[in-house]
């Protein structure tokens, strides 16, 4: 990437925000636009130095970062949030919910940090390993039933609801194009599209819609 990316930092530890604005700071790609320690905090110094990407805590005072989550997502939903918390729980469905895009650990080495960082700037979903084994194993199931699918998403053709239910299944596109004999650049098509009608960011996001419209 060119361009340097902005961000912010939404924590409650002090520490925790100096050791990220330092590993940050010390590349030529990345500087850090502002700090907040509150829920409240972030979503004021949001609206007034608009990041490229907020790395967001989701225990601190006040507001949660879940909650402080929903609201920048819902004023500025270009915003890249990318959730880095000790938590591993069912938190990580809220906050993809809630509007973020990615969601990594902390303790995470500082290489693949930085690493993840410049993924989800680019539009990437980006998880922490333990986190994509809870996703799978919450979003892989066995079966779906077509019937909640065409009453979930009319706005979507046949062709695309099948492949969104793929997607709630784990499919990556590589399986999608084997599955239903299409090629890659055309299954990516469909995804955009289905992006699109379904007014989402990314496939975690379209994943969750799918799952909470019933698609199991």
């Amino acid at each position: 990437m060119t361009e340097t990316i902005r961000i912010m930092i939404a924590d409650d530890h002090p520490i925790f925000r100096f050791g990220m604005r330092t590993l940050i700071d010390a590349t030529s790609d990345m500087s850090v636009v502002g700090e907040a320690a509150t829920g409240e905090e972030a979503i004021a110094l949001a609206d007034t130095c608009v990041p490229d990407l907020l790395l967001m805590d989701i225990v601190m005072p006040g507001l949660s970062g879940i909650e402080a989550t929903a609201h920048i997502h819902e004023r500025h939903p270009q915003m890249v949030i990318f959730i880095v918390s000790m938590l591993d729980d069912e938190s990580v469905f809220e906050a993809m919910r809630a509007g973020a895009r990615g969601y990594i650990l902390k303790g995470t080495a500082p290489a693949e940090m930085l690493a993840a960082i410049r993924a989800a700037a680019s539009g990437e979903a980006i998880f922490s390993a333990r986190i994509a084994e809870r996703l799978t194993a919450y979003f892989v199931k066995p079966s779906v039933q077509p019937t909640r699918e065409v009453l979930a998403f009319p706005e979507l053709t046949t062709r695309e609801r099948e492949i969104l239910v793929l997607l709630a299944r784990g499919f990556t596109n590589t399986n999608i194009a084997d599955r239903l004999a299409l090629s890659p650049k055309t299954v990516r098509n469909y995804i955009s599209e289905i992006f699109t009608k379904l007014q989402v960011a990314d496939r975690s996001q379209a994943i969750v819609r799918a799952r909470d419209a019933g698609i199991d």
